[in-house]
């Protein structure tokens, strides 16, 4: 038997289902407002005459300005989809990883991703990303963290929500040095 809870916080809203059979799962749901700001006068009247500028909104959050890549009319002075898309793996992988070091007492000072995303066009002018790579950077405090350190990364991909969801390799190039 599945029973269903609702819990609603302003925006924010989860999804609780019990079953009495299946262990509880809590679906969390996520709202963001994607604002076109690139109108100049003439809308889409053609393919030149707009601007590929909008916002991400979040409640009670700075916003995001944000473009296409240049390569399709963006503004390179601003975040693309792309970009915040291999962003989104290396916060979620990076947060996973201080939890799970945390959790087996190995001591993080420094962390710094150089996350690269692979991206293929495809004739039709679609596309697809075939891969993205991970290259955290770790300093963990003590010679006899580093083994366990870099071993970390494999279960903190297992358990990030944004790895989990995409269908193309997340690899993983870690260095763990020590202070």
């Amino acid at each position: 038997m599945i029973e269903k809870c609702q819990l609603n916080s302003g925006r924010d809203k989860s999804v609780i289902l019990f079953n009495s059979t299946v262990a509880m799962e809590e679906f969390k749901i996520y709202s963001v407002d994607v604002q076109w700001t690139g109108n100049k006068g003439s809308g889409t009247s053609h393919y030149k005459g707009y601007e590929r500028s909008h916002s991400i909104v979040v409640d009670q959050k700075p916003v995001i300005d944000a473009s296409s890549d240049p390569a399709y009319r963006g503004d390179a002075s601003k975040y693309n989809p792309e970009e915040l898309l291999v962003a989104s793996l290396s916060s979620c992988h990076m947060l996973w990883y201080l939890h799970l070091c945390a959790e087996a007492g190995i001591i993080v000072v420094n962390y710094v991703d150089h996350a690269v995303g692979s991206m293929v066009e495809t004739a039709d002018g679609g596309g697809y990303f075939k891969e993205v790579i991970l290259k955290p950077r770790v300093t963990v405090s003590e010679e006899k963290m580093v083994g366990m350190a870099e071993g970390l990364h494999k279960r903190a991909n297992e358990k990030c929500f944004i790895a989990n969801s995409v269908n193309f390799k997340v690899l993983h190039q870690p260095s763990t040095k020590v202070v």
